[in-house]
């Protein structure tokens, strides 16, 4: 009977480990964190690997335009992957908005500005540089320009903008000092690594459109199965409370 038992645990693993797949997935720089502890549980339910890739959505939106080998598209704008299923360049009925990101003003712990006066604190003369995700390719950077621009400061302190290529580098810029406050992803200023840095106020929502994000599977994948499997995995009760904790809304 151990005998029998042991040879069907060795055959499920040989099956796993055969249908077991790896998939690339280009990830908006926003969920640098949430997306890790996501295909976390993802690869230990599944035996499926997952290879993020993080960046600006713009440019990926380009790079899969152009070929680039992606299995799955995580977008901060809905927008870009429903330019793709209409192009034909997503798998049909796979497009999926996953959560609606927040956006706040960040400062690191040592810094004496006064958050509590919101946006308007990017007036401080003592500011010299403020971070923002390059709107030009980064949803998150056309979202700062927007609340910027609702609170009638964009040209008070264009001179002072520094540009991130995405909002990862944005929150860096401010971390490492090249700029002392900057206006980034809520799902950054609230993950662990960056937490215990510095501190935040959130910007009202009502003062930037919607970041409404989406995923899509490629039509150019050659990991389908896996790749389909990892976005209905995001629609699991758990992936939602977990995003949840990272600042994101539904």
């Amino acid at each position: 009977m151990l005998k029998t038992c042991l040879l069907a645990f060795l055959l499920l693993t040989l099956a796993l480990s055969v249908s077991a797949e790896e998939i690339t997935v280009a990830a908006a720089a926003d969920l640098q964190f949430a997306l890790k502890d996501v295909s976390a549980r993802f690869e230990k339910q599944t035996g499926n690997k997952v290879n993020l890739i993080f960046g600006s959505s713009g440019n990926f939106f380009s790079q899969i335009q152009n070929g680039a080998p992606f299995d799955v598209f995580f977008s901060a704008d809905l927008d870009y992957p429903r330019k793709l299923e209409a192009a034909g360049q997503a798998e049909p009925h796979t497009l999926y908005q996953y959560a609606t990101g927040k956006i706040v003003v960040w400062v690191r712990n040592d810094s004496k500005l006064d958050l509590s006066k919101g946006l308007a604190v990017l007036l401080d003369p003592s500011i010299n540089k403020i971070s923002i995700a390059n709107p030009a390719h980064a949803p998150y950077g056309r979202a700062a320009m927007a609340a910027l621009d609702h609170e009638k400061l964009s040209e008070k302190v264009k001179d002072k903008l520094v540009l991130g290529e995405n909002v990862s580098q944005a929150a860096q810029f401010i971390d490492s000092g090249s700029a002392e406050v900057g206006i980034i992803a809520m799902s950054l200023a609230v993950a662990p690594a960056m937490k215990e840095k510095g501190r935040y106020v959130e910007i009202p929502a009502e003062f930037y459109p919607p970041l409404q994000q989406g995923c899509v599977v490629l039509a150019s994948s050659k990991k389908k199965t896996a790749a389909l499997a990892f976005v209905e995995f995001l629609k699991k009760d758990e992936i939602a409370d977990l995003l949840k904790t990272f600042g994101f809304g539904k």
